[in-house]
């Protein structure tokens, strides 16, 4: 019986583990809304330029949890 049950068990967590992957990578592309229309590039860039003095400021100075 086990040199049955172990390959299943195993395809099994194959299956499990491929489904969890794509499931949340499929998350991270969703928007927020199906109507909201993708994000510019150019949008993206600025939300990049804006976070980059808070980041510098952050490495300067350290980030206190809490």
């Amino acid at each position: 019986m086990l040199p049955f049950l172990l390959p299943l068990a195993v395809a099994a967590l194959i299956v499990a583990i491929g489904t969890t992957l794509m499931v949340r990578r499929d998350r991270r592309r969703m928007s927020v809304h199906p109507d909201t229309p993708p994000m510019d590039s150019a949008v993206i860039e600025g939300i990049r330029v804006c976070r980059l003095p808070a980041r510098a400021y952050r490495n300067r100075f350290g980030h206190e949890h809490g």
